[in-house]
């Protein structure tokens, strides 16, 4: 089967859309699948060409067995809504305009966010008479709203109606949560039930690594407990809170703090950290996807946080999955279905959204209790191997995949295994 994927982020971009679409794509080559991912020339966070790539109009490559085809765009670094906008814009364009440079496919997803490169998706599907496949990964416009000033103005309602033609246009919608549903069955009739394939993890990738020690000793961790957050500072995220709790927490020596990523709300956070002499707090840019399991490594329990919002309780953090595997104890500031999650699999300790005072207290429960660490990281990587591995939810995604009009299912080193 011909599979073609529209998705803005790509390897060696590391953010979680990327890894996802990567991980898939490399589980469909490995059965047997033909799978050309369409993206943007690699430039997030920054909005500059990584090393060794210009923006060239059309380009094609391959890495790990994947077709990958990359058009130009405007490059915009990861903050700034006017120039964020244009790029995003200009991949949907840019898409639509070289439909017919594409290879022909038997099937056409496309992911959001970010909310355009999903729409991109149903004109390419209809230039290359294929079904189309509308994976969403977040609730445009409204994750929007509820982080950014501009209300529902005209242009929030324009949005909510070119969502809703899309969720009526696609042949079939691909959630990542459960909690999703109910938001898409209203906002339009839709030609299919909304089927769920759920963010995961790559078990090859994330293990224990003996590389934790010397990252310790480089950022001045050595001997401390790491409370660590891993992924982008913008802002939905409420990294502030970590600030506070650090602040707290600092009549501890033992306690330490470390904030891994990129985003609109970097420079305020470093800035933050600065007025509150926060010594307790080791903030790095954006790290390489393979320097995450050493990351991990590094850290003792996981912090996952995010605004309080009823739109986030239908949001499931990629990074937990990711720290469940390497056996590492969360601390969650998400309600809803990421709670749920975490308390089925026994792998951390929910607080309120925030709510800088029980994360602290939360901060030093954990510290002084190793033994505590160790059951949740144990119970957490247990539950995530047998729930989110990634090579068993891309194969779930060909059955959905197959399922559709049209498409008769054929036989693949997947469904043998």
């Amino acid at each position: 089967m011909r599979i073609l994927f529209l998705t803005h982020y790509y390897p060696p971009e590391s953010n979680a859309p990327a890894n996802r679409v990567s991980e898939l794509a490399r589980e469909w080559v490995g059965a047997g699948h033909e799978v050309t991912v369409v993206t943007c020339t690699p430039s997030h966070p920054g909005g500059r060409p990584y090393p060794g790539y210009r923006n060239p109009f059309f380009h094609a490559e391959q890495l790990d067995g994947v077709q990958v085809i990359r058009l130009g765009t405007y490059l915009a670094a990861n903050q700034g809504t006017v120039r964020r906008s244009l790029n995003y814009v200009s991949f949907m364009l840019s898409a639509i305009l070289q439909a017919g440079r594409l290879p022909a496919a038997d099937v056409v997803i496309s992911t959001s966010p970010q909310f355009f490169a999903g729409i991109a998706g149903a004109f390419v599907a209809r230039k290359l008479r294929a079904p189309w496949i509308f994976e969403v990964r977040d609730i445009w416009p409204e994750s929007v709203s509820a982080v950014a000033a501009g209300g529902r103005g005209p242009a929030f309602r324009l949005l909510e109606k070119i969502e809703a033609w899309a969720y009526g246009a696609a042949d079939q919608i691909v959630a990542v949560s459960p909690a999703f549903i109910e938001h898409l069955a209203a906002r339009a009739p839709l030609k299919r039930p909304v089927r769920i394939v759920e963010n995961g993890v790559d078990l090859a990738l994330f293990g224990e690594n003996s590389e934790a020690r010397g990252f310790r000793e480089r950022h001045g961790l050595r001997g401390k407990t790491v409370f660590g957050y891993v992924g982008t500072h913008g802002m939905a995220h409420s990294l502030q809170t970590v600030l506070e709790a650090a602040a707290l927490t600092r009549d501890d020596p033992t306690i330490a703090y470390l904030l891994v990523g990129s985003g609109a709300e970097r420079q305020r956070l470093v800035a933050r950290r600065a007025e509150l002499g926060l010594e307790n707090v080791v903030m790095l840019d954006h790290q390489p996807r393979a320097e995450m399991p050493a990351i991990w490594s590094s850290v003792d329990v996981s912090l996952v946080v995010l605004r309080r919002s009823p739109l986030f309780h239908r949001v499931i953090p990629s990074k937990m999955f990711e720290a469940m595997a390497m056996a590492r104890p969360i601390i969650m500031a998400v309600d809803g279905q990421a709670r749920r999650i975490l308390e089925s699999s026994g792998g951390g300790l929910f607080v309120e959204p925030e709510d800088p005072q029980a994360l602290a207290q939360a901060v030093r429960r954990l510290a002084r209790d190793p033994a505590q660490r160790a059951a949740m990281g144990a119970e957490g990587k247990a539950f995530v191997r047998a729930n989110y591995d990634r090579s068993v939810l891309a194969k779930r995604y060909l059955e959905i995949i197959q399922a559709l009009p049209g498409l008769a299912p054929e036989p693949h080193r997947l469904a043998a295994e």
